[in-house]
């Protein structure tokens, strides 16, 4: 049986958020690295565009993780110690070798990554390193769960001052704390207030998406404008805005089959995705990096503007086809923690 037709929005908007989170990295770790001699803005513009999804991306990714958390979160310590919390640190720390070898080769792809063991291990324990989402959903189920019977306001108010302090840049945040520490939040909102996303994603109607896509482009003007980037509480108040225009917009979209029943089939599917499509990228850099930078501006000219779009399908492509093949020869451990219960990539 599949989900219910009420989560397709839901699953829409991680099949979004996903192919944001690929896009992202395509931009930042390999686009604006290449040598563009071109004579327009298009490189900047792509960087520009990418900064302005970066208050949606993740906090819409774990918002939609703490949605469908909600029920998994109420079941005993020893299920959700298994399943949950081992369960993805098992797939981060399996991943982070794989991730740690193959970036090795692609020591050009401007990304963090260990060095040494010392490193290896500071990656394992306090700084996680890009597969980071899967530390902080073994750390916030943690958190959700040892907290159930906390009243939740002393819990989401923490949570959100933590936002706000990590976002002011008031706490050290090397490497991927920073992602950490600003996102707790959105994931406690999804478990804590899922039947009132459920609700507002039911009566999204046309003027309601219009209203909050307007207080987002005006929220991130207003922000750029202003340099309050770094203001105290800011960043999480955007983000909390971007987050409500992601779920009405997603819940709109899925009255467009055509167009959210592939998104929400990439959105029950983000695992491997996430896992595999750093190391993907890092390969397809290292082969790109100096053909592309070599060819000459009429030639670049014609790819400078689709780049990022024909990779960012490329690398997902690669990344599911990867995956195919590894339960082909099964290999099917490297997605979930090996025995009988099996750990859900959503969260």
């Amino acid at each position: 049986m599949g989900r219910p037709q009420r989560a397709e929005w839901a699953d829409a908007a991680k099949g979004v958020c996903i192919i944001l989170v690929v896009l992202w990295h395509v931009v930042v770790k390999d686009y604006l690295q290449i040598d563009w001699h071109i004579g327009v803005p298009v490189p900047g513009f792509w960087g520009t565009l990418g900064e302005q999804f970066l208050p949606l991306r993740m906090p819409l990714f774990f918002t939609i993780s703490g949605v469908f958390a909600a029920n998994a979160a109420q079941r005993p310590w020893r299920v959700v110690a298994r399943s949950r919390i081992a369960g993805f640190l098992y797939l981060y720390a399996v991943w982070l070798l794989i991730h740690t070898v193959v970036l090795a080769t692609a020591p050009q792809l401007p990304t963090d990554r260990a060095t040494s063991a010392l490193g290896l291990l500071e990656q394992l324990t306090i700084t996680p390193s890009n597969l980071w989402y899967l530390y902080a959903l073994a750390l916030y189920f943690t958190i959700a769960k040892a907290t159930r019977r906390v009243p939740r306001a002393l819990v989401l108010v923490p949570a959100a001052a933590l936002s706000a302090v990590a976002a002011a840049g008031l706490l050290d945040t090397p490497g991927n704390r920073a992602g950490l520490y600003q996102n707790l939040v959105f994931f406690l909102a999804g478990l804590y207030l899922r039947p009132q996303i459920q609700q507002w994603a039911a009566t999204a109607g046309r003027r309601r998406l219009l209203l909050t896509s307007g207080a987002y482009v005006l929220a991130l003007a207003a922000m750029a404008v202003t340099g309050a980037q770094q203001w105290f509480g800011v960043w999480p108040l955007v983000s909390v805005v971007a987050v409500i225009f992601g779920i009405t917009a997603a819940a709109r979209l899925s009255r467009w089959s055509a167009l959210s029943k592939p998104l929400a089939r990439l959105g029950r599917i983000t695992l491997p995705i996430y896992v595999i499509h750093m190391p993907v990228l890092a390969l397809l850099h290292r082969l790109l990096l100096a053909p592309v930078s070599g060819l000459g501006g009429s030639a670049q000219n014609l790819i400078v503007l689709g780049y990022p779009i024909l990779l960012t399908a490329l690398v997902i492509g690669l990344s599911l086809a990867v995956h195919r093949g590894l339960l082909a020869v099964r290999a099917g451990w490297l997605f979930a923690l090996p025995g009988p219960r099996r750990v859900e990539a959503a969260g």
